[in-house]
C-alpha cells in the first residue's frame, strides 16, 4: 500500500492510478461485512447483502479498490429516476484521506450517466463529519426524521441532490 503522503495527494490524476470503483459481487461480502462491522453500531448483516445482491433490483452497490483491495463500498437504490444512498463506508485505516469523497463523486457521475437525476440519503444529526462532506458534494438539508436510528434512538438529516 502506498504510504499517506501519496494519499493525500488526492488530485483525480493520482487517485485514478492507485483505486478503482467497480461493482460489488457476492465474493466481496466478507470484507464489506467488515467493513459495516466497524463502521456501524447496528452493522448490515452478510444475509443484507446478499438479499441485497440477489433480490433487489432497485439496488446498486459499488466497492472502492486502492491497490486490488477492497477498502470501502457505497450501495444505492435507484426509483424513478432518483437514487437513494443506503451506505457508505470507508474501511477505518484509510478514512481522511479523500476515498469517502472519491467513492461518492464517481458514484455520482455514473448515476447521471445512467439518468438519475437527484440524490438523497439520511445522516445522523451528529455526525458532522459525513453532513461536510456530502455538502462539499451538493447536498442541502431537506428535514429531519425524527429517531431514525434504533441503536440510540437519534434523528436523522434527510439530505438532498441534484444532479
Amino acid at each position: 500500500m502506498r504510504n499517506k503522503i501519496d494519499l493525500q495527494q488526492n488530485t483525480r490524476e493520482k487517485i485514478s492510478k492507485v483505486a478503482g470503483i467497480r461493482p460489488m459481487t457476492m465474493e466481496d461480502i466478507p470484507i464489506i461485512v467488515a467493513i459495516e462491522e466497524v463502521s456501524f453500531p447496528i452493522p448490515w448483516t452478510a444475509e443484507s447483502f446478499i438479499s441485497e445482491l440477489k433480490d433487489n433490483y432497485l439496488a446498486r452497490y459499488y466497492c472502492l479498490e486502492l491497490d486490488g483491495k477492497v477498502i470501502g463500498y457505497m450501495g444505492l437504490w435507484i426509483v424513478m429516476g432518483e437514487a437513494h444512498i443506503t451506505n457508505v463506508a470507508i474501511w477505518p485505516g484509510c478514512r481522511g484521506e479523500g476515498w469517502g469523497e472519491y467513492l461518492i463523486r464517481r458514484v455520482m457521475h455514473s448515476m447521471f450517466s445512467a439518468g438519475v437525476m437527484r440524490l438523497t440519503l439520511e445522516v445522523r444529526v451528529s455526525n458532522t463529519n459525513a453532513q461536510q462532506l456530502y455538502t462539499k458534494l451538493g447536498f442541502k438539508p431537506a428535514g429531519v426524521r425524527k429517531k431514525y436510528y434504533s441503536d440510540n434512538q437519534e434523528d436523522a438529516i434527510i439530505m438532498w441532490a441534484s444532479l
